[in-house]
């Protein structure tokens, strides 16, 4: 093709998970591929880092089901490509008020895609978990057999590897400060600020927290995508119950619907510790971040006392760590052409609002098949345009109304 070291089919900019799977989709179609990051690969300024995400099928929001079907296939592959895990199986429940919208909202889609799944009250949810699981009186649980546990570092580093393996060319330390057109043989011009120019026939962006900043300085395009730094817990089993709570034990992932909505894992990662937290965060400046030790809500830990019987320690994390979400007014993703003077050429992927990494594969497959075809096979990405945002300042509206806010009244 007569390209130089600098020209490539595609730049992808920003490798936390997202970015790290497209490059990995482009390069196993034969694509001459660079992904460059400003930091060090798998750095821990961002939202790709850490010891556990859950992934999940029961979502409120049925257009993401298929999402994660597909996410849990590919998972599958990716891994065996690699030789080692990165996923690792279990059940799943939800749980929360009878009447509440959204988790009905959850029963409606298991039902719409024909997913199977149990809706169990308060006596049936502490047979189905022997014990080990109580919810209050009014309460209802809906368990799922499609759960499990990603190794968010490890996965990072294998669609890296794999990206390596077919091709790619990787980059760290190299932060993007410009994205320009090729007026003369068309394409974009990636610039750094290190001074290296790269040319690229097109041009992905998953810029993470940074997307915001970066889309704004290239285009002039406002994304509505704020920043909120998160505080993970870790939480002791008392000394005797630790085996209830290990995925091994089939200890399930869980989210709680009530307020504030919070979600866990089974023990995996630190034995002996269960992760535990709120899906919420503070508006943070992802260059300028506190990296405070975070609030622990007291409702958090009365529902760590009441949940679990007191086999688990509430009176305080015995470990945390920081995170940061990436939040959309609707929590819902962006995925997208930038348009005006990029035309299809630059595609952006972002705003996953603390929930997309489970689907990291599929969307690196979509957002290659944005930018080498201009349309994504098998997803409706309606709800995913920039455009959503003009029609609606909150995005796409929702039939249930009683989702948690997650910025800092909720907690």
């Amino acid at each position: 093709m007569g390209y130089s070291a600098d020209e490539f089919d595609v730049i992808v900019v920003g490798a936390g998970v997202m970015g790290s799977s497209t490059a990995y989709q482009l390069a196993k179609r034969g694509q001459k591929t660079l992904l460059l990051e400003q930091f060090d690969f798998l750095h821990h300024r961002g939202s790709s880092h850490g010891e556990s995400r859950t992934i999940r099928a029961t979502y409120p929001e049925d257009y993401y089901h298929d999402m994660v079907n597909e996410s849990y296939q590919m998972w599958e592959q990716a891994q065996s490509e690699i030789g080692f895990r990165v996923y690792f199986k279990a059940r799943h429940v939800d749980m929360g008020p009878a009447d509440a919208k959204s988790l009905l909202a959850v029963i409606s889609t298991c039902q719409r895609k024909s997913m199977p799944h149990q809706v169990l009250d308060r006596q049936q949810v502490t047979e189905k978990f022997s014990g080990r699981i109580d919810i209050p009186e009014g309460w209802i649980g809906v368990s799922c057999e499609h759960g499990g546990v990603i190794k968010p570092t490890k996965a990072v580093s294998m669609f890296q590897m794999l990206a390596l393996k077919h091709g790619a060319f990787l980059w760290d330390n190299t932060e993007v400060n410009g994205v320009t057109r090729d007026g003369v043989k068309g394409g974009v011009i990636v610039s750094t600020s290190n001074g290296d120019k790269f040319w690229g026939k097109k041009c992905v962006v998953t810029a993470g927290s940074w997307m915001r900043k970066l889309v704004k300085k290239v285009s002039g395009v406002e994304l509505p995508i704020q920043p909120l730094e998160t505080n993970v817990c870790y939480w002791r089993i008392k000394e005797g119950h630790e085996a209830k709570y290990a995925i091994e034990s089939d200890f399930p992932t869980f989210a709680s619907y009530g307020k504030p909505y919070m979600y866990g894992t089974p023990s995996l990662e630190y034995p002996g510790l269960i992760k535990v937290a709120v899906h919420g965060g503070y508006p943070c400046d992802p260059d300028k971040r506190t990296w405070g030790p975070g609030v622990i809500p007291s409702s958090l830990k009365q529902w760590i006392e009441e949940t679990f019987r007191g086999s688990v320690d509430s009176s305080g994390p015995a470990a945390t760590q920081l995170c940061v979400y990436s939040m959309t007014p609707d929590e819902d993703f962006v995925l997208d052409f930038l348009g005006g003077e990029f035309g299809k050429d630059v595609v952006i992927g972002g705003g996953f609002s603390g929930h997309g990494f489970k689907m990291a594969p599929v969307i690196g497959r979509i957002l290659a098949d944005l930018v080498l075809t201009g349309k994504a096979e098998g997803i409706e990405l309606k709800h995913f345009r920039i455009a959503r945002f003009k029609e609606h300042p909150g995005g796409n509206v929702k039939d249930f109304e009683d989702q948690v806010g997650l910025l800092t009244s909720a907690l």
